[in-house]
C-alpha cells in the first residue's frame, strides 16, 4: 500500500479545517494593575485613526483620549494610545489582534497602560482587563470591563485589603467615583 494517498488525504483534510485564534491571559486584580500600569486615566475618546504605522510599518489604531481625570503618572490633557492592528479601509486590510480593546468615539473608559514599547505601542495592560468601560446608569457614573470586580484574585502577604463598593446586582460593576479612589489608595504609600 502507497503512503502517497494517505498523506495527501491527511494534508488536504487539515486544510479544510477553520482557522481559530485564541488569546489567554491570567486574571490580573484591581491592586495588581493600579501598582503595574505607569498611566492611569478617566478620558473619553475624541478620534480613532487606522493607519500604516511610521516607525513600525504595520497597520495601528491611534485612539486620542481627552483627559478628563488623571489618576496615575504624567501626561497633558489629550493622550493618543498606538495599539496594533485595526481596519485600513484604502487597502481593505483588517488586523486583529484578539483581546485587545477597540475604543468607540464618544465613549468614556478608565485605562491602565505600562510604559510604551520601543515603537511606541501601549495596549491596556492586561489587553481588555485593563480597559475599563464608563457608562451613565441612573444618573451615576459606573465602569466596568465586564470581569466580576468583587471576586479578585488572592492578594500577596504583602498587598492591603482596600475595599471597592460592587453593584450587589451586577459585581462587575462600581461607582466610577468609588474605583478612582481604590486605584488612587493602592498607589498611596
Amino acid at each position: 500500500m502507497k503512503p502517497y494517498p494517505i498523506i495527501f488525504s491527511l494534508a488536504l483534510s487539515l486544510l479544510c479545517l477553520p482557522a481559530s485564534w485564541a488569546t489567554s491571559m491570567l486574571p490580573i486584580s484591581l491592586e495588581q494593575l493600579s501598582t503595574r500600569a505607569s498611566l492611569i486615566f478617566f478620558g473619553k475618546v475624541i478620534n480613532n485613526e487606522v493607519r500604516k504605522d511610521e516607525q513600525s510599518g504595520r497597520i495601528a489604531t491611534f485612539t486620542e483620549f481627552e483627559v478628563i481625570d488623571l489618576i496615575k503618572g504624567k501626561t497633558g490633557t489629550r493622550h493618543t494610545i498606538k495599539q496594533i492592528g485595526g481596519h485600513l479601509k484604502e487597502t481593505g486590510t483588517i488586523v486583529r489582534i484578539q483581546g485587545v480593546p477597540e475604543y468607540v468615539v464618544g465613549n468614556s473608559y478608565v485605562v491602565f497602560l505600562p510604559e510604551k514599547s520601543k515603537s511606541g505601542f501601549s495596549s491596556p495592560l492586561g489587553l481588555h482587563q485593563g480597559s475599563f468601560d464608563v457608562a451613565t446608569v441612573n444618573g451615576e457614573q459606573i465602569v466596568s470591563n465586564g470581569r466580576g470586580l468583587a471576586a479578585q484574585p488572592e492578594r500577596t502577604r504583602t498587598s492591603v485589603a482596600i475595599p471597592l463598593a460592587v453593584s450587589a446586582s451586577n459585581p462587575s460593576q462600581s461607582l466610577l467615583s468609588d474605583f478612582i479612589n481604590s486605584v488612587r489608595a493602592y498607589n498611596t504609600p
